[in-house]
């Protein structure tokens, strides 16, 4: 039996939850849990924000944790080894995406936390295809938030080559922003942060070149046009024109935050100097294997603040009312 904790309908606390996960499989790796993060993607799942939770919601896609069993088809895992689980669980591996790498965009994948019971548990299951083993060494109490969120803003470097020459802005510095300020200063990049008058200084600590408020509208107004990329790490909607005008030719507006709402966008500011939006979650094994040597050899890590499983819905509860720097990770 596996010990987990639940929430029973929509946007319920979470309450203590005995599921039996039948045999394992072939394939499967069961992992003992050590640390998970919490995600804000675990709230929308729990609160049924995107449409496509089941229920019983066990969230937690954040794992880091020890391989206590095997499949009898696993050869590329021991019993014993630490490894972590991200918002993935399975792939099909017969696709097109599959074959070319890009098991993160296959159409029949399995979502850690939807349809699957995740990592709020003592034990969780998933492929061995989405295991990935930790490098030695690592910082497991800050690794977790990485495998999501680091992943996430990590990913957008290598799709689109950013160079360590380009000029790059980060919208929102929270859980994803200020993960991604540290790969782009580690990169190379000069980096602008774009955030509230209380992260300022936060912000230029973490790696940020430059420092706007992005709610001074003459400060924004007198920004160039300079950036070769903006990444938005944010979930609500802002004036996308405005920033649309502050990249420079060919420059690539590119979301990573769950903004619900429909972008409003001019044509012209997209024609007129041949500029691109795109969107992307998080990324494929081979990129988060890359991103975790970087992240080690860099020494970029999560700002993280420590529960105990059993405060899981404390934590929750602080990560809603946006009171966190930056990441949560749970301990068992």
């Amino acid at each position: 039996m596996i010990n987990a904790y639940a929430a029973l309908e929509a946007g319920a606390k979470l309450t203590p939850y005995q599921y039996d996960p039948g045999p394992l499989g072939d394939h499967e790796v069961e992992i003992e849990m050590r640390y998970c993060g919490i995600c804000h993607s675990d709230i929308s799942i729990i609160d049924n924000d995107w449409g496509m939770s089941s229920y019983p919601v066990v969230a937690g896609h954040e794992v880091v944790g020890t391989v206590s069993q095997l499949g009898t088809a696993v050869t590329n895992l021991e019993v014993g080894q630490t490894v972590g689980l991200g918002w993935y669980a399975d792939y099909c591996e017969s696709c097109e995406q599959c074959h070319n790498g890009d098991e993160n965009i296959c159409p029949d994948l399995t979502p850690t936390i939807v349809g699957h019971h995740g990592g709020f548990a003592d034990k969780v299951r998933a492929n061995a295809n989405s295991v990935i083993p930790l490098p030695e060494d690592i910082d497991l109490k800050s690794v977790g938030p990485l495998l999501c969120g680091g992943l996430t803003v990590f990913n957008p470097l290598v799709q689109f080559a950013i160079k360590p020459t380009d000029k790059v802005g980060v919208i929102g510095i929270g859980g994803l922003g200020h993960i991604a300020l540290q790969f782009l200063q580690a990169w190379g990049c000069e980096v602008t942060a774009f955030t509230s008058s209380s992260k300022l200084q936060e912000a230029l600590d973490m790696g940020a070149h430059y420092s706007v408020d992005s709610r001074d509208e003459n400060v924004m107004a007198e920004l160039p046009r300079k950036f070769d990329m903006i990444l938005s790490t944010v979930n609500f909607k802002l004036d996308w024109n405005l920033y649309l005008s502050k990249l420079k030719p060919r420059g690539r507006l590119h979301f990573v935050g769950a903004t619900m709402e429909p972008l409003d966008i001019k044509v012209f500011n997209l024609t007129e100097a041949q500029r691109s939006i795109s969107g992307s979650d998080t990324g494929s094994i081979q990129t988060c294997n890359k991103m975790l040597e970087f992240a080690q050899r860099h020494q970029v890590k999560p700002v993280v603040e420590m529960y105990p499983f059993e405060q899981i819905n404390e934590a929750i509860e602080k990560l809603r009312k946006g009171d966190v720097r930056y990441r949560i990770v749970l301990e068992r």
